[in-house]
């Protein structure tokens, strides 16, 4: 008996995993496995939830397990993540640690645990979520050195899998109206108004704009795009992003 096909969204609980899985769920052609660590505050009659702390690896690895030998992942967004502010003076060993499970470690670990059903169907799409910060940005030392490497390694898994049937990409918001956005710039703060000023389209994104290019990647239909990074930033990586 064959397993139903699903697509695992890491922290679709809330903000933009939320929003990428609502999305796929209104297309109506897949499952969606919500992996995070907090309960989603919503719901729909072909999203599951997973419970999980994603920077553990032996959590990661045993909730991996269990969604393979109920679902067929052919698609994988590896979307939970956490900012731990600190410069080169106040960063500390610890939230390294916790960044690089959460944005490195979980993202291989699933990878890994998706790529037998990917093989055998001979397609698969990961997209990894990255982030705008990966181009150097103020205290976010850890941060932005696991979103930095978090793209070396869809670029090098793109070019591993693309053999397979198997796309990686990457997708790499600027500034996103999330709750964990808010967090770090709080509404109406000198910071925040900062970040406003330089958004070339002026206003903050939305969990939606990131989502509509996550679906893109995702698309069965973009089988020749691999091993990019797409930034949903309003403009703000203009003269910064290479070429």
């Amino acid at each position: 008996m064959s397993l139903p096909n699903a697509t695992i969204v890491t922290g679709a609980s809330s903000g933009i995993g939320r929003a990428i899985s609502e999305m796929l769920l209104a297309d109506g052609t897949t499952r969606v496995v919500n992996i995070d660590y907090t309960e989603p505050g919503w719901s729909h009659p072909n999203l599951s939830f997973f419970q999980a702390d994603l920077t553990n690896a032996e959590a990661t690895s045993a909730v991996a397990r269990q969604v393979t030998s109920q679902f067929a992942v052919t698609r994988l967004v590896n979307n939970a993540g956490a900012t731990r502010p600190g410069t080169a003076d106040t960063a500390t060993v610890a939230d390294l640690d916790y960044v690089v499970g959460l944005h490195l470690q979980a993202a291989m670990l699933l990878t890994q645990a998706c790529l037998p059903a990917m093989r055998a169907a001979g397609f698969g799409r990961v997209v990894n979520m990255a982030s705008r910060a990966a181009l150097g940005k103020p205290e976010r030392v850890v941060y932005s050195a696991t979103k930095a490497g978090l793209i070396g390694m869809t670029r090098t898994l793109a070019m591993e899998l693309g053999g397979d049937g198997i796309t990686v990409n990457a997708v790499a918001p600027g500034p996103i109206a999330t709750e964990l956005f808010r967090k770090s710039n709080p509404e109406g703060s000198e910071q925040t108004r900062r970040i406003l000023a330089s958004i070339a389209v002026k206003r903050m994104g939305t969990p939606e704009d990131v989502a509509r290019a996550a679906l893109f990647f995702l698309s069965p239909d973009n089988g020749f795009v691999t091993g990019q990074v797409l930034y949903v930033c309003g403009g703000t990586t203009l003269g910064v992003a290479p070429v």
